[in-house]
C-alpha cells in the first residue's frame, strides 16, 4: 500500500523491496523556494542497521504490512528465544539475531509486543522501562550516599548496569530499555 512520505511519523513502517524499515526519526526540511525534503532515520528490521533516507516532499513510499502481536517471553535456549501467545497459548521460537540488542532486557514471564510481517517475527517492542532485582553488586562505601558515584550490578536476568554506590543486593531498580541505564530505586 503506497502512502505519502509527508504522512510518516516516528514508529511508522515502510517497505523497500524485501526490506522493512521502522522510522526512528522524521524531519521535514523546508527550503526557500521549491519543494522541501523529508529526512528519515530508519532501522532495517531484518538487519538492525540504521540508515538515513531522504525524500522530496510529496514522494510516495510503500507502507509495510506490519502487525503488532502481544507475547510473553518464556525462556532462552542457546541463541533461540521462546515466546507464548497469551490468547492461544501457542508457543514459538525466534532466533536471537532477529531480536538484536534488546534481548539483554528479556526476563522470564515478561509481556511484550512482537513486530510481525507475513507470519515472520521481525523484532520486538519493550516497555520504556522495566524493573529488575540486583543479585550481585560490590559493597557500598560507608557514608557514601552521593548519587553520582556508580558501581556495577548484575540483575536477576544477567544484565549488568551501573547503579549508585548505596544500592545493595536484593534491592529492586527500574532500568530504561532505550539506554540500558539505571533510572531509580523501586519500593
Amino acid at each position: 500500500m503506497a502512502g505519502n512520505v509527508n504522512e510518516l511519523r516516528n514508529g511508522a513502517f515502510i517497505k523497500e523491496g524485501k526490506d522493512i524499515f521502522s522510522v526512528v526519526t522524521y524531519e521535514h526540511m523546508k527550503t526557500g523556494r521549491g519543494s522541501g525534503n523529508i529526512k528519515l532515520k530508519c532501522r532495517n528490521l531484518r538487519t538492525g542497521a540504521v540508515l538515513e533516507k531522504s525524500y522530496i516532499t510529496g514522494a510516495r513510499v510503500e507502507e509495510a504490512d506490519v502487525e503488532k502481536k502481544k507475547a510473553q517471553f518464556l525462556y532462552k535456549d542457546s541463541d533461540t528465544y521462546s515466546f507464548m501467545d497469551p490468547v492461544s497459548f501457542e508457543q514459538f521460537s525466534v532466533q536471537g539475531s532477529v531480536l538484536g540488542e534488546q534481548v539483554k532486557f528479556l526476563k522470564d514471564g515478561l509481556d511484550l509486543i512482537l513486530i510481525v510481517s507475513d507470519e515472520e517475527v521481525l523484532g520486538l517492542e519493550l516497555p520504556l522501562s522495566l524493573n529488575y532485582e540486583i543479585v550481585d553488586t560490590g559493597p557500598g562505601e560507608r557514608g557514601n550516599t552521593v548519587s553520582n558515584v556508580f558501581k556495577e550490578a548484575t540483575l536477576d536476568n544477567g544484565l549488568v548496569v551501573k547503579v549508585p554506590m548505596f544500592m545493595k543486593n536484593g534491592e529492586k531498580i527500574k532500568v530504561d530499555t532505550r539506554s540500558g541505564e539505571y533510572v531509580e530505586r523501586v519500593k
